[in-house]
């Protein structure tokens, strides 16, 4: 079998629906047509890509890895055609949450100054690589470890974390917190794009539960209703204010660090640009 751009974008359409009916229909294809195409690819890979029955769907872990890796060469495929993109290419800037905290708006005033040629679009997406490793951005401003392979990482600055606690809570009331005051609620973890585990306390000295969400909203919402408390970096409190959450100093926290992260060997030529002017805003200079 000759794989084609037609069958990496029925297979995204395949992901992103979970249901080959809904896939079908999107692609305005036939049902059996779309189910033959996810089989060839599985039978060319040598994996399996999905796991169907009569009424559900779900990913392989190859498929997700498969769906990674196509969306990106899709999505350097449609770059590549798009003549406005060619006249003008933005540079695509992707961020979890809390982009680059408080250097976000001089980041961007400066660059529309000095490189009006090039846009810079910023985009939130809740990913762990903020849509770098799926080809939706050209780089990526993220926290903490990152350990997806054929990425190139440069440290911008480090920031300290805080406690975010319910606004009406007995914790809010204190001007700071440690991690040892925080162990008797249970702990919101954001899996996807998150920083923060049990691992952040020593072993067998965290939070005893965890309550997991899959994005900073969710995060924000289950904090202020009281379902546990979070810790994070100190631009989320600038960056992600809410009515029902307060944020305290955390002193004895490991600081967080703060990453521009880009594809090695695809880069965007303005990147190195962005990685001075970056710099230059953490360090004041």
């Amino acid at each position: 079998m000759s794989i084609e751009l037609r069958h990496l974008r029925c297979f995204l359409a395949i992901a992103e629906e979970s249901s080959v009916t809904r896939a079908a229909a999107r692609l305005h294809l036939t049902q059996p047509a779309v189910s033959r195409t996810l089989a060839a690819l599985e039978k060319h890979l040598g994996v399996r890509l999905a796991e169907r029955s009569t009424h559900h769907l779900a990913l392989t872990a190859e498929g997700r890895a498969f769906r990674d890796r196509a969306a990106s060469a899709v999505a350097a495929f449609d770059d590549a055609l798009d003549a406005e993109r060619l006249r003008r290419r933005p540079l695509r800037l992707g961020h979890a949450w809390s982009a680059f905290g408080p250097y976000t708006t001089p980041l961007l005033r400066r660059w529309e100054r000095e490189r009006p040629e090039t846009p810079l679009e910023l985009l939130r997406i809740d990913d762990r690589t903020a849509g770098l490793a799926r080809g939706e951005v050209d780089a990526a401003l993220l926290r903490g470890p990152v350990a997806a392979p054929g990425l190139v990482t440069e440290l911008l600055f480090t920031e300290a974390r805080i406690a975010a606690v319910p606004a009406d809570g007995p914790l809010a009331g204190h001007a700071s917190l440690t991690l040892a005051d925080l162990v008797t609620q249970p702990l919101i973890v954001n899996r996807v794009s998150g920083t923060t585990s049990p691992a952040l306390w020593p072993p067998g000295a965290g939070p005893a539960t965890t309550v997991t969400v899959t994005n900073t909203d969710d995060w924000l919402t289950t904090i202020a209703a009281a379902r546990g408390i979070g810790v994070t970096g100190a631009s989320t409190a600038a960056v992600h204010p809410h009515p029902g959450v307060a944020y305290r100093p955390l002193p004895d926290a490991p600081p967080l660090q703060v990453f521009l992260v880009w594809r090695e060997g695809a880069a965007h030529p303005a990147i190195p640009h962005l990685a001075a002017l970056a710099h230059e805003l953490a360090s004041g200079a």
